[in-house]
């Protein structure tokens, strides 16, 4: 875990700097937004796909018990992906305003 923290804080700390870079050729606004856009994308993937290795272990367990539990098993693995649909969003939404 600590070494996908690292991962994720050198992203934010790159992107950060090619910000930084856009705001002296006069368009910090933009590689800001831009740098919303990626985190919003990213994190709600990241965390989507954290939510799903832990639901679906559970989800073979049930199924591996009783298969009449395919149903819930699966409506409960698809409803984390909701959370990459927001991202993509926010994104869609941040994209407006370049």
């Amino acid at each position: 875990m600590k070494k996908l923290l690292v991962l994720v804080l050198v992203a934010v700390f790159g992107a950060l700097a090619l910000a930084a870079e856009e705001a002296a050729s006069g368009g910090l606004d933009r590689g800001l937004i831009g740098l919303g856009m990626g985190l919003a994308v990213g994190l709600a993937a990241l965390g989507t796909g954290l939510a799903q290795a832990r639901i679906g272990a559970a989800g073979v367990g049930a199924i591996a018990e009783d298969r009449g539990n395919f149903g819930a098993a699966l409506i409960f693995l698809l409803l984390p992906e909701t959370l990459v649909l927001f991202g993509l969003l926010v994104a869609f939404i941040l994209s407006g305003r370049l």
